[in-house]
């Protein structure tokens, strides 16, 4: 299995979301949470990872995230439009090699 998530992806990760994923808090520290948890077969990989405050990503623990974005009533929609946006920007900038290009 591979985790390949850099610190620099992380950065740039919390620079795009400017603030929690999922709920949008922007004044809390952000974790690193996976979007596909691990225990459902996810990675920790830059396409994989979200920053979240700390009540969603306890909240979430190993949810699959559109079922808890409902039951939460967080807009789901916008999450996976955002997410998909951020993906394509930094898999531009990273490419596949983990490194920014």
């Amino acid at each position: 299995m591979t985790h390949d998530l850099s610190d620099e992806q992380w950065a740039a990760l919390k620079a795009e979301w400017n603030g929690c994923a999922y709920c949008g808090v922007a004044d809390k520290p952000l974790q690193r949470d996976c979007i596909l948890p691990i225990s459902r077969g996810g990675r920790y990989t830059l396409d994989n990872i979200a920053p979240a405050c700390g009540s969603c990503n306890a909240s979430k623990c190993n949810d699959e995230v559109t079922s808890w974005l409902r039951r939460k009533k967080l807009d789901e929609r916008a999450f996976l439009l955002r997410h998909r946006q951020i993906g394509a920007a930094l898999a531009l900038r990273f490419g596949g090699t983990g490194e920014a290009v």
